[in-house]
């Protein structure tokens, strides 16, 4: 058991939420008890997640998704005073990091999705260096994006969509987890020869067909399983604190 301060300090230390600019707060979202004993990690804070949570006896839930986003509507009413309802009444930490557990060089989504998928980070690029680049860890170039996507699909549980304009042997790799088609270009002009992120939009389809890069979206929720799993068990084991992993499934 330890105090929740000395937990935030340590992910703090950690994830570094000071280096980003980002979407919402990173860190303690809401209050719950000052001893903590156990947390459960997962992806969002869903009335599902959080339900789950409290299930699992956990004390703080530590998620990638956290309740609170700028320009949000503010007002504590329906789903969102369903959630708080829940962590309120249930004494809940509510501790939420979301780029920073993007960008950990080791435990971040991005760096465990590619130790999952066998990928050897080399560089890094686009808009706080979120994208990673880089090329497979055994040396041997990928037979082709649409090879690679049944690979991802077999690894992550879930279909893949692949948009693969010129099939052909994949030297150098970009990917970043979640939301990151907008990071296509950057990856383009890092000299990727294709892209991996969780979503896709409509121009994406076309800048991979004009320019010969693939682009393989393998869904937000699953690309971002992983991360906080990591940081979850590495905190935990320093801390001596019990540790749950919980996946709520999303199709998206």
């Amino acid at each position: 058991m330890t105090h929740r301060t000395e937990l935030l300090q340590t992910l703090d230390d950690l994830l570094q939420p000071e280096r980003f600019k980002d979407y919402g707060p990173n860190g303690l979202q809401v209050e719950g008890r000052a001893q903590v004993r156990r947390i459960a990690t997962g992806v969002t804070a869903s009335r599902a997640m959080i339900e789950a949570a409290i299930a699992a006896d956990a004390d703080t839930l530590l998620v990638h998704h956290g309740l609170f986003w700028r320009g949000q509507d503010g007002r504590v009413t329906g789903w969102m005073r369903q959630r708080l309802a829940l962590l309120l009444a249930h004494d809940i930490n509510l501790l939420a990091y979301h780029l920073p557990l993007d960008a950990h060089p080791a435990l971040g989504n991005n760096a465990q999705l590619g130790r999952l998928l066998g990928l050897q980070v080399e560089a890094r690029f686009g808009d706080q260096d979120l994208g990673f680049l880089g090329r497979p860890a055994d040396g041997r170039p990928l037979q082709s994006a649409t090879a690679f996507s049944q690979d991802i699909a077999a690894a992550l549980g879930r279909p893949v969509t692949v948009v693969d304009p010129a099939p052909r042997p994949l030297q150098r790799i970009a990917w970043c987890t979640g939301g990151a088609q907008g990071y296509f270009e950057a990856a383009i002009q890092a000299g990727a020869d294709a892209f991996l992120t969780g979503e896709i939009s409509e121009p994406q389809a076309h800048y991979a067909r004009e320019t010969g890069v693939a682009f393989l979206a393998c869904g937000h929720h699953a690309s971002e399983r992983y991360g906080v799993q990591a940081v979850g068990a590495d905190v935990a084991r320093r801390l001596g604190l019990e540790h749950v992993f919980i996946d709520i499934d999303n199709p998206a």
